[in-house]
């Protein structure tokens, strides 16, 4: 590509940027305006944004786009002059010039066709028809804005302070999504009077907010070191004390040396307590202060995440109002809490699910004018999206004022596709027949349009609620309309946790996942066509051991009551059997390294206040398990009586720099029953090689102070540790890479990429068999 063909793609990039801004404005106002058409606030707002596009096409060299721009620009001047009226013909042809200034901006669409601006120009002059225009232009269809062009790599924009929402009446720049930024770091100059705003990539942020993260994990370290050292200083006040019982029960024995002495040791000691005094007091301030700021770094790294709901939210006035124009309604549409703040990741999830829901309520909810005059309402229906936190949860509503699920409808449509009995169906809540609503293929439209019948819709919301552990609820009254209720987690980097103990180790339960946690009596337990069930609510629930699920080796002590973590829904509830509660946590979640592939059982990892790592259970996973082994008659059961003292296991050595890649390496053979240590590099992998007993060492190849390579050279050049089986796990796959390896001695090289198939563990029994 020339040197003018970038600098004319650059050139249309900050059109397209500027397009999407400006046209935001243009959309809200000219829906504005079919309410209020002799506005004079929102006239000048949509007058000044088109001529700032006329300007702008002009020097980007977009004749096509300056003559829609300018025509534009006339109709808004002649309306403010009072010379015409912006009726609802006029704004159709008004939304269709949005639509050609929008497709000129983009680089790899063809350029505006001539004959579809010559016929837009002539419609707003009264010598045309809308739908020619329509049918001539080169731009998609109004319930569908154009694609941006995308960028090379994603960036969210952080902005401080926050931007004000852009109104009709008063414009400003609004800050670009993700998706409209370009690849490169770059810092917009503003003018004294309005916000800065730096664009970041999307990775350099989601890595600050790890590494914020770890900060404020590393920062609580300090107060077990604080504990100690106040216990340190108690311990001298004892031996002072002790001192001076010693010298009063002796005084008559002690000369005057010894007096002396002791009079020194107590001043020493008096000394050494005092400064211990004065270090503590900085240190409890030093880790007081850290604490304190690692938190707030963590929550404003947080924060930069976060972005205004009206980022998406800006388009639906448009689709609303094209939509219920095209089925020939009349429709109110109020967005509230543009301003709420949601997960980047959140966001960008939730336009298509959202589309779903307002073409459900256009579609299914309201009601024609006809109609609804007759049964005595407003001819304009009301449509209302709003957006708001509550209880530390997202919580996004779609509610219009039609007359509500028929209720006596949708019982012959669950008896007719044989969902359920029709006495069953009689003995249903309402809120369990709406659930019916959500299931794949499910719709009471007999027949199939272009806007519903297929019964994908509310199914793609329900898939999308679950995606980002969240619920969804369908409220609805005869004759008072139809109201979903989305709630979702205000983030997806941060995870209300339930943490429980399996084997010794931590694992997380999201608690939007978990139904509830219990204390079961063992005498409650009971047996039934041989799996274990408990009563919950009247209903019995199969029973499952994590420790079976998880791989863990070995069983859960057969004494005092069993713990155990609801999860599933109706149709699958199951019971999982922890060692015990640890506790409610708010986890920092950090995503596994997709080069791991996919880990059974496990979503994520976290890491707790102390530093340990914990695993965040896939609980759709968890539950698909538990079907396959009753399917597969394996489920073993919670164990009612001790077990025999264990075989001595068979002992492994894991020496990795990576936390991630160590602690499935050490979680993945502990399960299979193995005794694993591990060592953070080599250096510190050969110390512990020669201080202790192992039966099979495993090596990662690039690590600091000591290498794979060299590590596996050392131990094959020692008379006593030669015979020590040697495997290196490297990422490195190349057959130089593989020769090298095992020139050094390895008896076995396998590649990080293979731990999905459990190759890891099936060398580990080639080399020195069973755990036990």
């Amino acid at each position: 590509m020339s040197d003018d063909e970038l600098s004319r793609r650059s050139l249309l990039d900050l059109f397209r940027e500027e397009a999407q801004t400006q046209t935001r404005t243009l959309s809200a106002g000219l829906l504005a305006l079919e309410g209020s058409p002799a506005d004079a606030a929102t006239l000048e707002s949509c007058m000044r944004a088109t001529h700032s596009l006329k300007g702008a096409a002009r020097i980007v060299g977009l004749p096509e786009a300056v003559d829609v721009a300018s025509a534009m620009e006339d109709c808004f001047v002649a309306a403010q002059r009072g010379e015409l009226r912006i009726d609802a013909l006029r704004i159709d042809a008004l939304l269709v010039g949005i639509d050609l200034l929008l497709a000129a901006g983009d680089a790899d669409a063809p350029p505006l066709a001539r004959e579809a601006v010559e016929a837009f120009v002539a419609q707003l002059a009264g010598q045309g028809h809308g739908q020619d225009a329509r049918q001539n232009a080169v731009a998609p269809p109004p319930e569908e804005a154009p694609a941006p062009v995308e960028p090379a790599a994603p960036v969210a924009p952080v902005v401080a302070p926050a931007l004000a929402p852009v109104t009709p009446a008063q414009p400003q720049p609004a800050a670009a999504s993700a998706e409209e930024t370009g690849p490169a770091l770059e810092r917009q100059a503003a003018p004294a009077d309005t916000h800065r705003m730096l664009r970041v990539r999307a990775a350099t942020l989601d890595r600050l907010v790890g590494l914020a993260g770890e900060t404020l994990v590393e920062s609580r370290r300090m107060r077990p070191f604080a504990d100690a050292f106040l216990r340190v200083r108690y311990a001298q006040g004892d031996v002072l004390g002790a001192l001076g019982q010693f010298e009063d029960r002796h005084a008559d024995a002690l000369d005057v040396e010894a007096r002396a002495a002791l009079a020194q040791i107590r001043t020493s000691l008096g000394a050494l307590q005092r400064q211990l005094a004065e270090r503590f007091d900085e240190l409890d301030r030093l880790d007081r202060r850290g604490t304190r700021l690692a938190q707030r770094l963590y929550d404003e790294a947080l924060q930069c995440r976060m972005r205004p709901f009206g980022e998406i939210a800006h388009a639906y006035p448009r689709i609303v109002r094209d939509l219920a124009r095209s089925l020939g309604k009349r429709v109110r549409f109020t967005i509230e809490g543009e301003a709420t703040q949601v997960d980047r990741d959140i966001l960008d999830l939730l336009d298509a699910p959202l589309g779903h829901l307002l073409r459900n309520a256009l579609d299914h909810g309201v009601e024609d004018p006809v109609t609804r005059l007759a049964r005595g309402k407003p001819e304009e229906a009301h449509l209302t999206l709003e957006a708001h936190h509550s209880a530390g949860k997202l919580l996004i509503s779609v509610a219009d004022d039609g007359p509500g699920v028929d209720l006596d409808a949708l019982r012959a449509a669950i008896v007719t596709r044989g969902h359920a009995s029709r006495d069953a169906v009689e003995a249903m809540s309402d809120a369990e027949l709406h659930d019916f609503l959500l299931l794949p293929g499910f719709s009471l439209r007999e027949t199939v349009t272009d806007v519903s019948g297929r019964g994908v819709g509310l199914d793609a919301v329900q898939d999308f609620v679950k995606a980002v552990r969240g619920t969804v609820r369908i409220e609805s009254g005869e004759g008072r309309g139809t109201r979903f209720v989305l709630q979702l987690p205000l983030t997806l980097s941060v995870v209300r946790s339930l943490i429980v103990d399996v084997a010794g180790e931590a694992y997380a339960f999201p608690l939007a996942r978990v139904r509830r946690a219990l204390r079961v009596p063992r005498s409650a337990i009971e047996t039934l066509e041989g799996q274990q069930h408990i009563a919950w609510e009247g209903r019995p629930v199969g029973l499952v051991t994590a420790r079976q699920l998880l791989g863990a080796n070995g069983v859960q002590e057969a004494d005092g009551d069993v713990c155990v973590v609801l999860v599933g829904d109706e149709a699958g509830l199951y019971g999982i059997a922890v060692d015990g509660f640890i506790g409610e946590h708010t986890l920092a979640v950090q995503p596994l390294d997709s080069r791991l592939g996919k880990v059974r059982n496990v979503s994520a990892a976290a890491l707790l206040d102390d530093g340990q790592v914990v695993l965040l259970i896939d609980v759709e996973d968890i539950v698909a398990s538990v079907a396959r082994l009753v399917r597969e008659g394996q489920l073993a059961g919670v164990a009612r009586g001790r077990e025999g003292a264990t075989r001595e296991r068979k002992r492994v050595l894991v020496v990795e720099d990576s936390l991630t890649v160590r602690e499935l390496e050490r979680k993945l053979l502990e399960k299979r029953g193995y005794a694993v240590t591990v060592a953070v590099d080599g250096m510190d992998g050969w110390t512990t090689l020669r201080h202790a007993r192992y039966d099979l060492v495993i090596t990662d190849v690039d690590m600091p102070r000591m290498d794979g390579i060299e590590l596996v050279t050392m131990i094959k050049s020692d008379p006593q540790l030669r015979n020590v089986p040697v495997m290196i796990v490297s990422y490195k796959d190349r057959e130089d890479d593989r020769r090298r390896g095992l020139d050094a001695g390895a008896d076995y090289y396998l590649t990080k990429g293979s731990f999905h198939d459990e190759a890891l563990l099936d060398a580990v029994n080639d080399l020195i068999g069973e755990a036990t």
